[in-house]
């Protein structure tokens, strides 16, 4: 999973220390995981799996060793965060069943439909709504009929009193990570302006705009709302 910056911003020393700055938030993120799997569960044993965003690759080492027949694309526009999840996925055995693309979605050299795509606090990112429902539209184009969107962001109505109350847990949260006190509290002029949180509503719209059936809302942990929806 990424964190609250933009991901072309993140280097060797940010990709370096990564796993280890964020491992403390680790059930937030198996748990997502494991709900993931389930999902995805009666995919083909030879599933076709595009990870887009996929940072330092938690999502495709878990699903790779969970289910040994599936097959992974990796994109990613970090060079430091894609070489932390090749080496990891060469040090499990898994780097043979996965393409590894350095780059955004659209420069992803065309191939096979696949069975399903991850996108796990990636569009949070894309402030604009036009061009957020473009990325939906850009993953529905890379699915077979049927096969699954699993997108996971921050969201909220930042206008609500939930919203106050629930980013103070979510700051007192990424205390864990260790970062100083005064950088947790900028997050608060960060959301709305650099990662786009938007109500529920919103992002059911979006994903449905984009080519899918209305989304389902599997998990919430604090701010981060997960859906899977599938390709019209």
């Amino acid at each position: 999973m990424q964190d609250q910056e933009r991901p072309a911003a993140f280097g060797p020393a940010h990709a370096a220390a990564y796993d280890e700055r964020y491992a403390k938030l680790a059930p937030m993120r198996d748990a997502l995981h494991l709900l993931i799997s389930a999902v995805l569960a009666d995919l083909p044993a030879e599933a076709r799996i595009l990870c887009v965003g996929v940072g330092t690759g938690h999502e495709l080492i878990y699903l790779a060793r969970k289910f040994p027949g599936w097959r992974f694309a990796a994109v990613e526009p970090s060079a430091s965060m894609l070489d932390v999840c090749r080496r990891k996925a060469d040090e499990c055995g898994l780097a043979s069943r996965c393409v590894f693309h350095e780059g955004y979605l659209e420069s992803l050299p065309s191939s096979e439909d696949f069975d399903a795509v991850t996108s796990l606090l990636v569009s949070q990112f894309v402030l604009n709504l036009e061009a957020r429902t473009d990325f939906f539209r850009a993953i529905a184009r890379r699915l077979r009929p049927g096969g699954f969107l699993v997108t996971a962001d921050l969201a909220s109505d930042t206008t609500s009193g939930t919203y106050q109350n629930l980013l103070d847990v979510w700051l007192r949260l990424m205390r864990e990570t260790g970062s100083p006190r005064e950088q947790i509290e900028k997050l608060r002029g960060t959301y709305g302006r650099d990662v786009a949180l938007l109500p529920l509503d919103v992002m059911r719209s979006l994903i449905v705009s984009g080519g899918f059936a209305p989304p389902v809302l599997f998990l919430q942990t604090v701010l981060i709302h997960a859906w899977y929806a599938r390709r019209i």
